[in-house]
């Protein structure tokens, strides 16, 4: 009999011991953080379903550890990510650069859902250089009484672009802004100048991007970074999330009608994980009073059974 109730009083305190621990234990910050060849994916982006934020939801994929961002326009290759700056920097294989320029409409161009447009758009200094576009393109409807959107982008255009040795091959046409011959091979804009690069909308054949980190200065353009820059933001700031993460808890969103969520390890919090959740807490009060009943009953049994000498 002393050997049963022996058994039973560890069992108790083990069980007692495992409550508490359940009781005060949160999720873990870290949880929804993921990696993705040498990049770290973190909020308000995730690779996971119900993590980061939801207007970054179904954006990046890690496909044989290389991280891609996909919206309507197509696939980018995502080369870094920025979170003290807040950007993404993105790579278009078919996009031209200084060494190669690419025609035949096989660029994605840049284009983002209507609803992704608060959460992502090109930096004010990336200079998008649209190619061999038409003279029916909608830059250029109205020429030459219209003012043209093609201009220098953060002291980056088309002018010194015709420097490159990508050229060579193709030759350009380079005429003024009053055309004789049709408009010039290369017109350089900005993004919120005409707010999409939709190569077959604008009538181009091609598009090279390029971008400047200030305050370095390059001297042409074989030293211009070629890539999209993209700066992101979460409407309204991260506030949620940081008071979700000083709790211990990982940022995410309800799959289903996209809220914020706080999650803390077995139950999700509309606040933060010091918030506890109704029933999570009426769920572990209870098995916690009923742990110490037990506890508490053992020991009566106990004193009992030595009391009688059994």
């Amino acid at each position: 009999m002393a050997h049963i109730l022996t058994a039973f009083f560890f069992i108790t305190i083990f069980q007692t011991l495992t409550v508490l621990s359940t009781a005060h234990s949160y999720g873990d910050a870290h949880t929804c953080r993921s990696y993705c060849g040498n990049l770290t994916v973190d909020y308000p982006f995730a690779i996971q379903s119900g993590c980061g934020h939801a207007g970054y939801r179904d954006l990046l994929f890690c496909i044989n550890g290389v991280l891609m961002l996909h919206i309507s326009s197509g696939s980018y290759r995502v080369l870094d990510i920025d979170y003290a700056y807040e950007s993404l920097t993105l790579d278009d294989p078919h996009m031209s650069t200084c060494s190669a320029i690419v025609f035949g409409k096989r660029g994605n161009g840049f284009v983002v859902e209507h609803w992704r447009e608060q959460y992502l758009s090109p930096t004010v200094d990336n200079v998008f250089m649209l190619l061999g576009c038409t003279a029916e393109s909608p830059l250029f409807q109205g020429f030459p009484g219209k003012h043209l959107p093609c201009r220098n982008v953060s002291g980056m255009g088309c002018e010194e672009y015709y420097g490159c040795p990508g050229w060579n091959i193709v030759g350009t046409k380079k005429v003024g802004l009053v055309y004789g011959s049709g408009p010039p091979d290369c017109c350089a804009v900005s993004f919120e100048a005409i707010k999409a690069i939709n190569l077959t909308k604008l009538g181009c054949q091609g598009y090279s991007s390029a971008y400047s980190l200030a305050p370095l200065r390059v001297d042409g353009p074989h030293g211009w970074s070629y890539g999209i820059r993209v700066k992101y933001s979460v409407e309204g700031g991260d506030s949620f999330c940081k008071a979700c993460e000083a709790t211990r808890g990982a940022c995410g969103y309800d799959i289903n009608d996209f809220s914020s969520l706080c999650m803390c390890g077995s139950w999700n919090s509309t606040s933060n994980c010091d918030s506890v959740h109704s029933s999570a807490s009426h769920r572990r009060t209870w098995s916690l009073m009923d742990a110490l009943t037990g506890f508490m009953g053992c020991i009566a049994v106990w004193k009992l059974s030595a009391t009688l000498g059994l």
